[in-house]
């Protein structure tokens, strides 16, 4: 088995593991025999819970924002940021990606280090890759920023929804793919428009 294979196996297992059975369940040995094989060999993958955490969450992270392809930094930076905050990833209501954020929330207290990784794994990832791209924007002087950082965790916060609001909300979110096309295209087109230094570049 390919190692990427083995890995998303592993994964699999994880996520069905820590939705039966929650964090305190989501042991090593019940991975292992979720996923068919044995401590050694899933050990051999991740070296413990807080790593295959830390991979959970970077795969959910990944549905949301993930880096660009090489071929894509080519490209403007309004189509950059369209790609990376590209709203077709993104996880259905209800599905595995919103129950890890439940659990993740609830056990965050008593399991600080697994709360360091969704954090690290999760915004804190998101961004940095926005922040990538606005600094491959300053560099190619299509935009003028003091602070990529501040700005990427504001466009951040434009473009993605809050998660607390599916978390808390009694109604089921709305997750149109279409709403949230406009969405993203509506936080980018505000974010340029606002810095007010954001030179379109023509090819």
């Amino acid at each position: 088995m390919a190692p990427e294979d083995r890995e998303a196996m592993i994964l699999d297992a994880a996520e069905r593991v820590l939705l039966t059975k929650g964090l305190p369940g989501t042991t090593m040995a019940a991975v292992a025999r979720e996923a068919g094989m044995s401590k050694r060999t899933l050990y051999s993958v991740f070296d413990g819970r807080i790593a295959l955490f830390s991979a959970l969450v970077r795969r959910v992270r990944a549905m949301v924002v993930a880096p660009l392809e090489p071929a894509q930094h080519s490209l403007p930076l309004r189509p950059r940021l369209r790609l990376l905050l590209a709203p077709d990833r993104r996880p259905a209501a209800g599905s595995a990606a919103l129950e890890i954020l439940r659990v993740a929330v609830a056990e965050a207290p008593r399991h600080p280090d697994l709360a360091t990784s969704v954090l690290e794994e999760g915004p804190r990832a998101i961004h940095r890759l926005i922040r990538n791209e606005l600094d491959r924007g300053v560099a190619d002087g299509e935009i003028a920023l003091d602070d990529t950082g501040a700005a990427a965790a504001l466009l951040a916060d434009m473009a993605l929804r809050c998660p607390l609001e599916k978390l808390l909300s009694p109604e089921p979110p709305n997750d149109d793919p279409e709403a949230m096309r406009a969405r993203v295209d509506k936080a980018i087109d505000v974010f340029l428009g606002g810095i007010g230094a954001y030179t379109p570049r023509v090819d």
